[in-house]
Order: C-alpha cells, then sequence, then structure tokens
C-alpha cells in the first residue's frame, strides 16, 4: 500500500520530476497545453509517466485530486484564453 501524501510536490516526484515549488512553477510555466490534450496524453511524458497518470485519474485514487490540479493548471492558458475569447465576442 502506498502511504505517500498525494501533493503537487510528490506528484512532481512520483513522476521523476524536479520538485522543488520554483521548478514545479517552471514546468507548467512552460508546459502548458491545449484544452483538448488530456494530461497523460500530453507529447512530453514518456510511457511510465503517462500511465500513472492514467491509471491515477481513471482510478479516482488518492492521486486523482492532485493530477487533477496538475491538469488544470496545465491548461490554465488555453482555458484564459478561451474565457477572453468568449467575453470578446459578447
Amino acid at each position: 500500500m502506498d502511504t505517500t501524501e498525494s501533493s503537487m510536490t510528490n506528484l512532481f516526484l512520483q513522476l521523476g520530476l524536479p520538485a522543488e515549488k520554483h521548478e514545479i512553477a517552471d514546468f507548467i510555466r512552460m508546459h502548458q497545453l491545449p484544452e483538448d490534450v488530456r494530461v497523460s496524453e500530453a507529447a512530453f511524458w514518456n510511457e511510465g509517466q503517462r500511465q500513472f497518470l492514467r491509471e491515477e485519474w481513471v482510478e479516482d485514487a488518492d492521486w486523482a485530486i492532485v493530477v487533477d490540479e496538475f491538469n488544470e493548471a496545465l491548461h490554465a492558458d488555453a482555458v484564459a484564453a478561451r474565457l477572453a475569447n468568449e467575453m470578446g465576442s459578447e
């Protein structure tokens, strides 16, 4: 049984990524995704990382909440652009 606390820092460690706060922020800033790309399907993951994200999301495991937060962060620019476009067309 995995007793690792589900947090963004630990998610990055699970994915084998640098996990300091500024490194997490930099990663999110530099890896923004279009709205139609699932976090687990992003081109920058290796197969192990992709599988971990997919499984944790599908199983609605303890990690699912953190993966969801990560997903939202990686789509923030695309969502903001869509909302700005929608507001501009009103």
